[in-house]
């Protein structure tokens, strides 16, 4: 059901991961996820763990669903010193195009242990359905 993916996705994360880059608005951060058909819907889960409901952003323009979330620094005083930091922080955006099968008007979200997860309904007319032939006296012959 996706149509389109990103195969430098993958090597942008590694190279964030090495050299301590965090996402920003302009060159986000990957978010990793699964999708997959469970019986007449297509589920797409994102982790996003730590990500407030508030910083998480779904938009669907036509059939590219976009997804982003901003995960910030948890509020310090003054006397924390940080010892060892390594969760991300930043911006994380996934851009997924979805193909003409699914009913992009009826998406449903819904986030708990810090996954958010897509159900997107399969639309009507891409489920399979039957056909039934009409009798002997629908045909009719043609003379020449």
């Amino acid at each position: 059901m996706l149509m389109r993916t990103d195969p430098f996705r993958e090597m942008d994360r590694i190279v964030q991961q090495l050299s301590g880059t965090s996402g920003t608005w302009s060159k986000p951060s990957v978010m990793p996820m699964d999708a997959y058909r469970e019986g007449d819907a297509y589920v797409i889960a994102f982790d996003l763990p730590g990500v407030s409901t508030e910083a998480i952003d779904i938009d669907v323009e036509r059939n590219m669903l976009t997804v982003k979330a901003e995960r910030r620094p948890a509020a310090k005083g003054d006397t924390v010193q940080m010892e060892l930091s390594e969760r991300p922080l930043g911006v994380f955006s996934r851009q997924i195009m979805l193909a003409d099968t699914l009913d992009t008007e009826r998406i449903e979200a819904g986030y708990e242990a810090g996954v958010l997860t897509l159900r997107i309904p399969i639309a009507e007319r891409a489920k399979p359905r039957k056909i039934s032939i009409s009798g002997e006296a629908g045909r009719k012959q043609i003379s020449g």
